[in-house]
């Protein structure tokens, strides 16, 4: 009896995982078939993200258009993508060229994009410039270069597809931001700046679209790991702060792989707001809301260590 009664924990342990088990297999199954024959869009497709969700999306049959500034690394991916593959299961991927940093391009861009298929079913906004550097450093021409890159063009490219998909009542635009789209921290302006604006762009978005059957979506997350894990770093005099533990946590960076993964997702469950992020900025999201004084001395006291240790150094 009391053997019987030991083995019924282990026994219910391995029944769940093996349901949990199934039903991921089911989700990513289903994930792939829901975009058959869908026209895809994806602004930065030889980025890391970009790369790892044409694979994704190609292989779930979708029609996609490829768009970077390089043509020759479009041309690479796209050999990447149908060497091997199976004409009856999948479509030959569309190449553009997009370069949000050359604005008056848009229009064509635009125009270009629209003619592939004649319309659009996903936007994949997935482009940005990153910058990390002090305010008075930073010239308007580079301040103007990443609200293009990550703002402009974006917003730009949305307003161009949505004539289609409002005539067409269905569409899914799907914005990749970055946490700092919500929360600002020190030697980002530029970079912050641009994704706070690309935030209440999209979010205004999303309300103003509702009623047309469009969807609009963002995904934010900490920092897009794409290299290999750090090595151990020697024992050392550090900055002591609860800022350069936060700093610290908001590093912890996602793969590509499983933020391709999670577009994915959010575009076949059609969800509205995604964070990928760890505890830590999460609590700070909250902190921002409810006790912003506190979190503004924490991030002060941060840029006070982090200028101690340089002197130090």
């Amino acid at each position: 009896m009391s053997l019987s009664s030991a083995m019924v924990l282990p026994l219910l342990i391995v029944v769940a995982a093996g349901v949990y088990y199934i039903y991921n297999e089911v989700m990513q199954f289903m994930s792939k078939s829901l975009v058959r024959n869908k026209v895809v869009v994806i602004t930065d497709a030889v980025s890391g993200v970009g790369t790892e969700c044409a694979h994704l999306f190609h292989k779930g049959g979708a029609r996609l258009i490829l768009c970077g500034t390089s043509w020759d690394k479009l041309e690479s991916l796209y050999d990447s993508l149908t060497n091997g593959a199976d004409p009856r299961e999948t479509f030959a991927p569309k190449l553009v060229i997009v370069d949000f940093s050359d604005m008056p391009s848009m229009e064509e861009v635009v125009a270009e994009v629209v003619e592939c298929y004649g319309c659009v079913d996903v936007l994949i906004c997935n482009s940005s410039m990153k910058l990390k550097a002090p305010v008075q450093s930073v010239s308007l021409e580079v301040d103007r270069n990443i609200m293009d890159i990550n703002y402009f063009g974006p917003s730009t490219l949305a307003k161009g597809v949505l004539p289609t998909m409002i005539s067409r009542r269905s569409g899914h635009i799907v914005l990749v931001n970055s946490i700092q789209g919500r929360l600002a921290v020190p030697f980002r302006s530029s970079y912050a700046a641009s994704k706070h604006a690309a935030q209440a762009f999209f979010d205004c978005l999303r309300a103003e679209v509702e009623e047309y059957g469009i969807v609009v979506s963002t995904i934010s997350h900490t920092f897009i790991n794409a290299s290999e894990p750090p090595p151990v770093e020697e024992a050392g005099p550090k900055p002591n702060s609860l800022s350069a533990f936060i700093a610290k946590q908001m590093t912890h960076g996602v793969r590509p792989s499983v933020l391709a993964d999670e577009i994915l997702q959010t575009v076949n469950r059609k969800r509205t707001e995604v964070m990928l992020a760890h505890p830590i900025p999460r609590v700070a999201l909250y902190l921002r809301s409810l006790i912003p004084s506190f979190l503004f001395a924490v991030l002060g006291a941060g840029v006070k260590d982090s200028v101690l240790a340089e002197q130090m150094q």
